[in-house]
């Protein structure tokens, strides 16, 4: 083979690899289609996996993880089997060596039951009182060990576990010269405008600019701003028209349209690269709010563009209006933080909000350390977010009178009143063991992550408590099937409700855990942002002016976002760079990096870089809050009231779906309504029947009529 050869068929092997580029879009499309209709099908009552599996093309096993109600029967009810393959849930058995392998050991060895408890204590920072003798256990008889969750028959994602011995015990440790402190420096302010870039309007202050935007390139909002702006800016929110999906219809997926954008040429311009303690530099790549960081080639000019729909939605929203949404945020935040700095993005300005609440004096005067590597890693694998599970027929019924929406007001901010800190404790199943059932009922209380091995009750008839791993990339689903066995990662509060939920106590195994000292390294930051977020809320009430009604609504769910995101920002994710390489220098793309996007002059590829050493990194933080948030929406108490609302208070087969923060019923239900943080807000109410939701889309249309049409509810009042 010569030069011109080898030559020509590279840029054969390139073509080939565009065309398998488009391929695999299409393929993914496909498949997805599959999954709704294998989804659709299973709804039918009399429908067998033994028939959809041919016509789908799959296994048995990939139709039973697509759709867990075509279990057979011998896996929805396991038979129980000799003692010799059964998990013996006894002090001396929990002892016992087990298998090096985290994820084997989890199949394997032994657990500690934990005692089913009392209704959680009123006042939160009270102990639980020990639990009575329990003379209604789950069934003494242990599910085999091997059963694999129902929902995830044969396909099921393996979490993680904790290395035995020495190994093991040496994640239980701070990472070196790495805390949260107090800022010696303060924040600086950026000159910002908002621009809407369908009508061209610009606003800076108080004047408004009309600028001539053809092809709202990168390059083109840079130009025509400095043109209209000669003294500069350093941040431009878009607040309407989405530039970045201008040309959506040309690439497979909407990020490769957002790359496309970003890493378009900008003359005069190159990418920024960071400034001073600004380690923020390239652009970041996101289907929805992108960020572009950019920098004159000749000169000390930086500037973002940046999406404003990342504080709020702007639809319909004059820039100017925005503008003034900012600026009420700015000064409600400046009431309680005199140095308080608006940041690009919520999670930034949580995040530098915290910072400025840390002691100076005191225990923590030194900050708050960070995890060792180890263990933020598995809080990352094993501790998911807001709950997000649709149920459908036959588990609710085909036809369902209504649909009513009640979503939890302002929710995250209900459960920052504690969170661990200091040096975490491990809790092995030996040594959950000999403690009295008062000092693991407290153990359970507190602000820990445990690995459990889980049995639905036999008796159970309504949703799932506690999470699991299900296939794909950190999925979680919720069995409720009676009689199934799972082995998974949970918080705290949701092992509390397993075992003292109001239907019946499950049967929990302790097979490890982290365990740590009660805290409140987040409470005076979010007690601000709850005033904050009040006194915007009483003026979007209140106001004569619907303008300024707008904006101090917008302002308001501004805190909310960063607060929401603040704690999203805890768990600190594997960094992922993001980068491009001309298409003539395709030997420069990284070995290790991933090709998500491509065109004639640039090769757009991503790769991981693992956790960097970011002293505000707290992944127990953000698991704990979202692991209360879960729980929360299956039972939570109004002292006040002295009642508790939530799915599990609702009747079996009720519950349509959740989302997040919020529960779709079939039924109104008389829960309280004060306007303040985690109470439920009835948000939407569409009377039926109605065939009942079988994908999200059909969830979607069904919640927006129901949103617009008139209700009267005793839940809506005050709201």
């Amino acid at each position: 083979m010569d030069a011109k050869t080898y030559t020509a068929q590279l840029a054969e092997l390139r073509a080939l690899r565009d065309d398998i580029k488009k391929t695999q879009a299409t393929l993914a499309k496909l498949q997805t289609d599959r999954a709704r209709q294998i989804t659709a099908l299973a709804g039918y009552e009399k429908a067998k996996a033994e028939r959809i599996a041919p016509a789908a093309g799959l296994s048995l096993a990939d139709i039973v993880a697509i759709a867990p109600i075509l279990a057979p029967d011998q896996l929805t009810n396991p038979a129980p089997t000799a003692p010799t393959d059964t998990a013996v849930s006894t002090p001396e058995t929990a002892r016992e060596t087990a298998l090096s392998s985290g994820s084997e050991r989890a199949q394997t060895q032994a657990g500690t039951v934990a005692p089913a408890l009392t209704r959680p204590v009123p006042e939160p920072a009270a102990e639980p009182e020990p639990p009575a003798p329990d003379t209604s256990a789950p069934p003494t008889v242990p599910a085999p060990v091997a059963a694999a969750p129902l929902t995830a028959h044969g396909a099921q994602r393996t979490l993680p576990g904790i290395p035995e011995g020495p190994d093991g015990d040496r994640w239980f440790a701070h990472t070196a010269n790495l805390a949260s402190t107090h800022p010696n420096f303060t924040q600086q302010a950026r000159s910002t405008v908002f621009l809407d870039t369908d009508t061209g309007v610009l606003v800076h202050r108080d004047q408004t600019f009309r600028l001539d935007l053809q092809a709202a390139s990168a390059a083109e909002i840079l130009n025509t701003v400095f043109h209209a702006l000669p003294d500069g800016v350093e941040r431009i929110y878009i607040t309407a028209g989405a530039p970045w999906h201008r040309q959506a219809d040309q690439h497979p997926f909407l990020k490769d349209a957002v790359g496309a954008w970003l890493h378009a040429p900008t003359p005069g311009w190159r990418t920024d690269t960071g400034r001073g303690k600004d380690r923020m530099a390239g652009h970041f790549v996101h289907p929805r709010n992108p960020v572009g960081r950019y920098q004159r080639e000749h000169g000390e000019q930086h500037v973002e563009i940046r999406s404003a729909g990342e504080w709020f939605d702007t639809e319909g929203t004059e820039p100017a209006v925005i503008r003034d949404a900012f600026v009420l945020l700015w000064k409600a935040l400046r009431r309680h933080w005199t140095d308080a700095v608006l940041m690009g993005s919520p999670s930034q300005t949580g995040r530098d909000l915290w910072t400025r609440t840390i002691p100076t004096k005191g225990q923590y005067a030194d900050g708050y350390p960070v995890l060792s590597e180890e263990l933020r890693g598995l809080f990352h694998a094993t501790a998911g977010q807001g709950r997000t599970e649709l149920i459908t027929p036959p588990r609710v019924p085909e036809q369902v009178p209504a649909l009513v929406e009640y979503d939890r007001t302002f929710a995250y901010a209900k459960h920052t009143w504690k969170a661990g800190i200091g040096t975490p404790r491990r809790v092995t199943a030996a040594r959950f063991a000999v403690w009295s059932e008062k000092e693991q009922a407290k153990a359970l209380f507190a602000c820990g992550h445990w690995h459990v091995r889980v049995t639905v009750p036999q008796n159970w008839d309504h949703v799932g408590i506690l999470p699991a791993p299900a296939p794909g990339d950190r999925a979680w689903h919720y069995p409720a099937t009676p009689g199934t066995t799972f082995t998974t990662w949970a918080g705290g509060p949701e092992i509390h409700t397993a075992l003292s939920n109001p239907r019946s106590p499950w049967k929990v195994e302790i097979l490890d855990g982290i365990l740590f000292d009660d805290g409140k390294p987040l409470d005076d930051w979010s007690k601000k942002l709850k005033e904050a977020w009040s006194s915007l809320t009483a003026q979007a009430d209140l106001n004569g002016d619907p303008a300024q009604r707008t904006a101090a609504h917008l302002a308001a769910r501004a805190v909310r976002a960063i607060l929401l995101y603040g704690i999203g920002a805890f768990a600190q994710r594997p960094r992922t760079v993001t980068g491009t390489t001309p298409r003539t220098a395709e030997r420069d793309v990284p070995t290790d990096a991933e090709i998500i996007g491509f065109d004639d002059q640039t090769i757009t590829w991503q790769r991981p870089t693992g956790f960097t050493r970011d002293p505000n990194a707290h992944p127990e933080w953000a698991a704990h809050i979202w692991s209360s948030a879960r729980a929360a929406l299956l039972s939570q108490r109004h002292r006040d009231d002295n009642t508790y609302a939530g799915a599990l208070h609702a009747p079996p087969g009720s519950v349509v779906a959740f989302r997040t923060d919020a529960v779709y019923l079939t039924q109104a239900q008389a829960w309280p309504y004060h306007g303040q943080p985690g109470d439920y807000l009835n948000k939407g109410h569409l009377t039926g029947p109605l065939a009942a939701p079988t994908t999200e889309d059909e969830l979607l249309t069904l919640r927006d009529k129901g949103r617009t049409t008139p209700q009267t509810t005793s839940n809506n009042e005050g709201s």
